[in-house]
């Protein structure tokens, strides 16, 4: 049945096809590349493999055709001197140098007629004063001469050197091995000794022929897996680069086709969120820049009235004077530590605050904040109790740490009632050092836990002043850069339990 053209697809059909969906196309593309490296390589090594074994048999056919050669030599040299025993000289002395056992001449009944020493060699069977020249699986040469049979028993062991008989073997006609080397595997081209009836079988050492070979198949990796990773790498740059532009031309095509004032709203709409923005990073700039124009006249406020609450240039007259210059003192304290929290505050905020982690002792850190609030705590009749004994290294900031656990420890006490308890531990968990602040205070209600580290939220306590609510903030926010968390728990009128986890080293 034929197709019909409708059912046909054209080259131009299959591309527009392919450009609609990007990924999958140069998805299909890496494969195909990656799957062409990989037949080209595959073809390369089974090449380069077949190379190196026909090199081997090349070279092992060589060296079998030495040995052979070797062979010949000394089995001529035993023949003639069993032909030269026979003719009725001495060889004694020969005799041993080539290797022979015995030498036997027989009639051609087979009757033994002279023997060089010893025992008369058994002749094999078959042989005869008419036959060629024969060898015997039991290493008993035979050898017709003037109607005469010459037995010859020889150590097969003289007909090869050892050195030249390394994976090679001698064998018979019928197959049977007179000597072999004990690496010989069985294989290998049978390659005749010149006139006689034995073989010289070699075999081909694999490991050692393949060792280029195997040594080579990283490269048949990088061969492979180079290129891919490369075009994989380029294809994915590729198309992010072709979808962001696809998006940003669709989002001009559909600008376009919005009705004007439609298109007007969405334009005021993106440049207010721009204005708002903009607004957003000014205000962050200009308060984390406003550090020395707003501390520089509070440090002279502080000074001056330090000045006039201690004469240092004479009575001032008047004791409301000096209150008034305490009373200006304490306020231009009060202000620069407020500033100094905001302004601390904006510089984390805006990641200009400087963070250098390093392996630090955090029970040595906590120990200096608890002798720091000492003091504190002895004058409110506070016990401070420190649960902890040994080192715990974890890797943090050590300023920001001290900063940290200052701050829990001071709100601890803040806001335990006098004759309290405020007991600070610190200890190692899977993966994590905790510095864990316990006290018996007033504790936080549900709603005051769940805004406890948002900016200026304080909470009012019976008997205690409270600050304008940053300290916990600056902490929780010291803690994120550091990659730990602070947490706060505790039910209202049960006490407060805070928590500093840090990265363990």
């Amino acid at each position: 049945m034929a197709l019909s053209h409708a059912a046909i697809l054209s080259p131009f059909d299959i591309a527009r096809a392919a450009s609609r969906n990007i990924r999958l196309t140069v998805v299909a593309s890496v494969v195909l590349i990656c799957g062409s490296f990989a037949a080209a390589a595959a073809l390369q090594m089974k090449n380069d493999r077949t190379h190196a074994l026909a090199q081997a048999d090349t070279f092992e056919a060589r060296r079998a055709g030495d040995v052979a050669a070797a062979a010949e030599t000394n089995l001529d040299r035993i023949a003639a001197l069993g032909r030269t025993f026979a003719g009725g000289k001495d060889i004694r002395d020969a005799a041993h140098l080539s290797g022979i056992r015995n030498i036997t001449v027989f009639d051609r009944k087979r009757a033994p007629i002279a023997r060089l020493w010893g025992d008369a060699v058994t002749l094999p069977p078959g042989a005869s004063a008419t036959t060629a020249p024969a060898i015997s699986a039991r290493a008993i040469m035979t050898v017709p001469l003037g109607g005469k049979i010459v037995a010859i028993a020889f150590d097969p062991r003289a007909l090869v050197p050892t050195r030249m008989l390394e994976r090679a073997a001698l064998t018979t006609v019928d197959g049977t091995v007179l000597i072999q080397d004990e690496n010989w595997n069985g294989a290998g081209e049978s390659v005749p000794v010149g006139n006689w009836p034995i073989f010289v079988r070699t075999s081909v050492d694999e490991d050692a022929a393949l060792r280029a070979w195997t040594g080579a198949l990283p490269l048949y990796l990088f061969v492979i897996l180079g290129p891919a990773l490369v075009g994989a790498g380029l294809a994915a740059i590729f198309v992010g680069e072709f979808e962001r532009r696809a998006r940003a031309n669709g989002a001009i095509r559909s600008l376009r086709a919005t009705r004007p004032i439609e298109a007007k709203l969405l334009v005021r709409l993106a440049q207010a969120e721009l204005r708002a923005a903009d607004d957003l990073r000014a205000k962050t700039e200009f308060i984390a820049h406003m550090s020395h124009e707003l501390r520089t006249p509070l440090n002279a406020i502080i000074g001056f009235s330090e000045v006039i609450e201690q004469g240092f240039f004479g009575d001032v007259g008047h004791a409301k004077y000096v209150e008034y210059a305490h009373d200006i003192n304490e306020a231009g304290r009060n202000l620069h530590s407020k500033i100094g929290d905001i302004l601390e505050f904006a510089n984390i905020e805006a990641g200009r605050y400087p963070l250098e982690p390093s392996v630090i002792d955090v029970a040595k850190i906590a120990t200096e904040c608890a002798a720091e609030c000492a003091g504190r705590a002895f004058s409110r009749r506070i016990a401070l109790n420190l649960g902890f004994t040994a080192a715990a290294e974890a890797l943090a900031d050590p300023v920001a740490v001290k900063r940290i656990v200052s701050c829990l420890l001071s709100n601890a006490l803040l806001y335990t009632q006098e004759g309290g308890q405020v007991r600070l531990e610190v200890h190692e968990e899977e993966g994590a050092v905790v510095v864990s602040i316990a006290d018996n205070g007033s504790g936080f209600t549900r709603a005051e836990a769940a805004t406890a580290a948002l900016p200026f939220r304080s909470h009012a306590r019976r008997g205690a002043t409270t600050g304008m609510g940053m300290g916990l903030t600056i902490a929780m926010a010291l803690a994120r850069r550091m990659g730990g968390a602070i947490r706060i728990g505790g039910l209202s009128g049960e006490g407060t339990v805070a928590e500093l986890r840090l990265r363990r080293l």
